[in-house]
């Protein structure tokens, strides 16, 4: 039997983000694509004999019991009526507060792991509406693979994209996403778009976009410096912010030279963090579990 196990948890990119509609209970309907990339956090994970779910290492000023992986690891136990515990050590590389879907990444790390570790022989699916309970980003993870995302957060088809390379820049500041969300600015009423359609122009600047971008510069000025300072150093670049705020991305082309990246990455604004990555196919963190 199986005592430890140690997975990934990958960070995710909006290629574009439109908020299309609102629902009765506030909720907001939005339409984007979900892109994994290869900046992850490490989860460690341990059987205890005892009934406790104990959490290691750094909680960022977060209490134990609003801890997304700790939530994810009592729900999974509740939901199964599993009578031992697990020793949960998480190692933070994605920043936190960036729109790179980083927590939770994690509580789907963590419920795959768990899947696996109690054998509970959960299908993806019931993983994936456990997940929703938690968050309307973590049913994505728990999917495995880039999507056309669309509801909240819970209507997800997959999507294959081209191999790609981002710079991604935190710039070093946090964006509240309640307090985006809440902005009388927020453009709601984005048309809906089609698969098709993005597949057919996706870095069409008119055409996709993020649409809490705006609002997101106005509450946190440095994601706009960030946004210009991308714009300026790759001008011929595609240039949006990811999530809520507060990273920006670049996409790369190619042909662009390695040199010229590196030194670009040298010469970013103190208190920025930048990290060039690859996309993804698919979620690193059933590669160390059987399939579900």
């Amino acid at each position: 039997m199986t005592k430890s196990l140690e997975l990934l948890a990958p960070a995710k990119i909006n290629l574009f983000l439109h908020i299309t509609g609102r629902r009765p209970n506030g909720y907001h309907e939005l339409q984007s694509v979900f892109q994994l990339v290869d900046w992850c956090d490490r989860i460690r994970l341990r059987l205890l004999d005892e009934n406790q779910i104990l959490r290691l290492g750094n909680f960022y000023g977060i209490e134990p019991k609003d801890d997304l992986v700790v939530r994810a690891a009592k729900l999974l136990k509740d939901r199964c009526a599993y009578p031992h515990g697990v020793e949960i050590d998480l190692e933070k590389n994605i920043p936190i507060g960036a729109g790179l879907g980083g927590g939770s990444s994690d509580a789907a790390s963590v419920l795959i792991g768990l899947n696996h570790l109690w054998n509970l022989q959960l299908k993806r699916s019931e993983l994936i509406h456990l997940g929703l309970k938690l968050g309307a980003d973590i049913p994505f993870f728990l999917f495995g693979q880039n999507a056309f995302v669309q509801g909240i957060g819970e209507y997800l088809d997959p999507i294959d994209l081209p191999e790609q390379t981002f710079l991604i820049i935190f710039p070093g500041q946090f964006v509240s996403t309640q307090e985006v969300f809440q902005s009388r600015q927020l453009t709601r009423n984005h048309a809906p778009i089609t698969m098709a359609d993005f597949l057919a122009s996706p870095w069409h600047e008119s055409l996709f976009n993020n649409d809490l971008q705006p609002v997101a510069c106005a509450i946190c000025p440095e994601v706009h410096r960030a946004l210009d300072w991308l714009s300026q150093k790759l001008p011929n670049c595609a240039v949006r912010m990811s999530g809520s705020g507060s990273s920006v991305f670049a996409v790369i082309p190619p042909s662009k030279n390695p040199g010229d990246l590196e030194q670009i990455m040298r010469s970013i604004p103190s208190g920025w963090v930048s990290r060039l990555v690859r996309g993804l196919k698919r979620n690193p963190a059933y590669n160390s579990i059987k399939p579900v």
